[in-house]
């Protein structure tokens, strides 16, 4: 059985050092909607999406349901890594295709 592991260099303090990634129990996920909550140790990170409540409140009005369907749980320092990728990320991608509106397209 082959073996599901990969190198792969990554930006860590200790330049040179060789990371193994095993990815057979990756699962991929959509996401549209995000949120955050701390505690003095961690940042947990709620994922989902926002979609139409299937349950409407009393009054009639337009509601939307976060349905999460995954959680992350960082300690501020992989928090702060991860944030300065993401920084990093987007800076090149708006500099490549320009700048990301943070409001969607009206529909």
């Amino acid at each position: 059985m082959a073996e599901d592991t990969t190198a792969a260099t990554t930006n860590t303090p200790d330049q040179g050092v060789q990371v193994l990634l095993d990815e057979r129990e990756l699962r991929t996920f959509y996401a549209n909607a995000y949120r955050i909550h701390t505690s003095a140790e961690e940042v947990v990170i709620d994922l989902g999406f926002n979609m139409p409540n299937p349950n409407p409140n009393q009054q009639g009005g337009a509601s939307l349901l976060f349905k999460v369907t995954d959680r992350a749980i960082l300690s501020y320092t992989n928090a702060k890594r991860l944030a300065m990728s993401l920084t990093q990320l987007i800076k090149r991608y708006e500099q490549q295709f320009g700048e990301i509106p943070v409001q969607g397209p009206r529909r």
